[in-house]
């Protein structure tokens, strides 16, 4: 398992992207990895990334980036699925996403850090805790984060992802029955009164049709196995991991202090400048 911040340079400072972008990126990541399926990728189900980092501004068209740099985090369970889809990033000189040109620069690679029964996590995209319209609040009702439910909802999607990644022995899964969200509930009365949201309906693409479903951007505890918490870190807590929700990071740390250059096989002869709008 390994995550990797990868680094553009941003070729139109000012530049604007939509507020949630994740699924101008899913549909680049799916493009540029799809010559990888098969039996030898089973990484193809099993990895997550956030939305595009930067200096930004809230502009009535979306969010417009100033930084001449801007980043996004990519998390994988296999190298070999990882040195692909860098490969073919890599081999683009620039890529058209929304309204930014960006031109890929750098990798870092995150060092793993040490996992606990107790971790703090922040959301570096949003979490979705259920899909299914037909459970009993549906997918795009409110669920109170500090519930039984909202706890339930995640433990069930992740042991579910959890077996089919044949990570861990049937003994091990079994094993994992700890399971609990605690959100910060002094960041959830803050937002409250600031009469701001950290829930709200996003539509992403679900079998060539469009799906309503309730994300949350929030700080929070999770009690968890440590296997658990790795597999969360780099796989996404959640629904729609592969869509761009659900990725995590640690918080009260600063991941730049915390990477690695991370060098690439062999670079590709280069592409025409692919474009997703």
């Amino acid at each position: 398992m390994l995550r990797t911040r990868i680094i553009f340079k941003l070729r139109n400072k000012g530049g604007v992207l939509p507020f949630h972008h994740q699924h101008l990126l899913a549909a680049m990541i799916k493009d540029l990895t799809s010559g990888s399926a098969g039996s030898h990728y089973p990484a193809c189900e099993f990895y997550n990334f956030s939305g595009i980092k930067g200096q930004t501004k809230v502009s009535r068209n979306g969010l417009q980036y100033f930084s001449s740099r801007v980043t996004l985090v990519f998390a994988c369970v296999d190298q070999q699925f990882m040195d692909y889809f860098l490969q073919q990033l890599f081999s683009n000189q620039f890529i058209e996403v929304g309204g930014l040109i960006l031109s890929p620069e750098m990798v870092e690679r995150e060092h793993t850090p040490e996992f606990s029964e107790e971790m703090k996590y922040i959301c570096l995209s949003p979490l979705v805790c259920t899909m299914q319209a037909g459970n009993e609040m549906g997918a795009k009702e409110f669920i109170m984060p500090d519930t039984d439910q909202f706890s339930d909802l995640l433990y069930e999607s992740t042991m579910n992802r959890i077996e089919r990644s044949g990570l861990y022995t049937p003994e091990q899964v079994a094993s994992f029955f700890k399971f609990q969200i605690v959100p910060d509930q002094y960041y959830l009365s803050k937002i409250t009164k600031e009469s701001k949201k950290f829930a709200r309906i996003y539509t992403l693409p679900n079998h060539h049709k469009k799906t309503e479903v309730r994300g949350y951007t929030m700080p929070f505890s999770l009690y968890a196995d440590p296997k658990v918490q790795e597999f969360v870190f780099f796989c996404g807590l959640g629904e729609a991991t592969t869509a761009g929700y659900g990725m995590l990071d640690l918080a009260n740390t600063d991941p730049t202090l915390r990477s690695m250059p991370y060098e690439l096989n062999h670079k590709l002869p280069p592409k025409v400048v692919p474009s997703y709008r």
